[in-house]
């Protein structure tokens, strides 16, 4: 068969590494590049990566890209469901399978049901697949979790924890985290929505919930100020001892009022400097109980960049419609010629 066509939406820090990873898979082709930034419209897509040529163009029209025959568009542009939607939609509508990292898009049935029902019936008129993705949600805090209770005779509870250093993120990351700040600025960022923190865990929360057959009564979350008894610093942000060097994020799932998922993120720049260890922490309560702790926690850019690429086969092969992690086969590295896992049309 012919390589698996791929057209990149988005060529920020995620859109530009999955180009770059693309790069190094046998059997895939990248066939139409769709930026925003104006610097780089009309540049040639390995300009843009810094790998050389590659005969495709950076257009800032996307119509005029997804009328080339492709299999799929890797879409990296924003978190939100209601921002992903339009995008989406016009993929769809010219017939090409899509995976999205925005955030919401792991389930986005949690809250945006309206668009995730609309999007569903659009691609099952298509023919195509829409999968949502990424390191968390995705991956870590949801699809992982599941795969482990398959070793399980019964599951009573699950908490999971994703500690992680923001150190080497931007200055839009350490403003929606509240790094900087006071606490009295903090607070009044939860109000105002300036301050997020983790963006995802109603729909990690909704997957898993969905796959164990678990009807939740809630889903509660709670954010509070990591403040820091010490001077850290990154290249956009000074934290001062009594300062907010993070946001500690928990989300609950409540079944029958009790509390049956946990899931925790606290983020912050620099947890070593008070010996805070990072790491992803999974621990199932049930027969038989699994505690899983992995250290350093997985790096979040590759992590994402990694799981939308290998992502790509299963979406290709899979029913049309929307889905998420937790309907497709078990993922993988994508490690061999692409074109060898692709079974559907056969």
């Amino acid at each position: 068969m012919e390589k698996v066509k791929v057209i990149l939406w988005g060529l920020g820090a995620m859109g530009g590494g999955m180009g770059k990873l693309l790069l190094t898979k046998e059997g895939i082709e990248i066939v139409g590049a769709i930026g925003s930034r104006p610097s780089i419209i009309g540049k040639d897509l390995g300009e843009v990566l810094g790998t050389g040529n590659l005969g495709v163009k950076v257009s800032g029209e996307p119509d005029e890209v997804l009328k080339n025959e492709a299999d799929i568009v890797l879409i990296a542009t924003n978190s939100f469901v209601k921002e992903n939607y339009p995008q989406i939609e016009k993929a769809v509508k010219f017939g090409h399978n899509v995976i999205s990292i925005a955030e919401e898009m792991a389930y986005p049935f949690a809250k945006n049901r309206e668009l995730a029902e609309k999007i569903d019936r659009l691609s099952k008129e298509k023919g195509v697949t829409v999968l949502g993705t990424g390191i968390n949600p995705g991956f870590v805090l949801d699809t992982l979790i599941l795969c482990l209770t398959t070793a399980c005779m019964e599951v009573k509870k699950i908490r999971a924890a994703r500690i992680n250093d923001l150190s080497p993120f931007g200055p839009t990351v350490m403003k929606t985290q509240g790094v900087g700040t006071t606490v009295e600025e903090f607070e009044r960022g939860l109000k105002d929505g300036s301050i997020v923190g983790h963006i995802g865990f109603p729909e990690s929360i909704s997957m898993i919930a969905a796959r164990l057959g678990w009807e939740l009564d809630e889903i509660r979350q709670e954010r509070e100020p990591i403040i820091s008894n010490v001077y850290r610093e990154t290249p956009h942000v000074k934290v001062y001892p009594g300062m907010v060097a993070g946001c500690k994020h928990t989300a609950y799932g409540i079944k029958n009022g009790e509390v049956v998922i946990t899931l925790e993120h606290p983020q912050q720049i620099h947890p070593g400097l008070e010996g805070v260890e990072t790491g992803d922490y999974i621990w199932i309560e049930g027969v038989p109980n699994i505690n899983l702790k992995i250290t350093p926690e997985i790096p979040g850019g590759i992590g994402t960049i990694a799981t939308a690429v290998n992502m790509i086969p299963a979406v290709i092969n899979a029913r049309p419609g929307l889905v998420s992690m937790k309907d497709l086969p078990l993922p993988a590295a994508l490690l061999t010629d692409i074109r060898k896992l692709i079974y559907k049309g056969e």
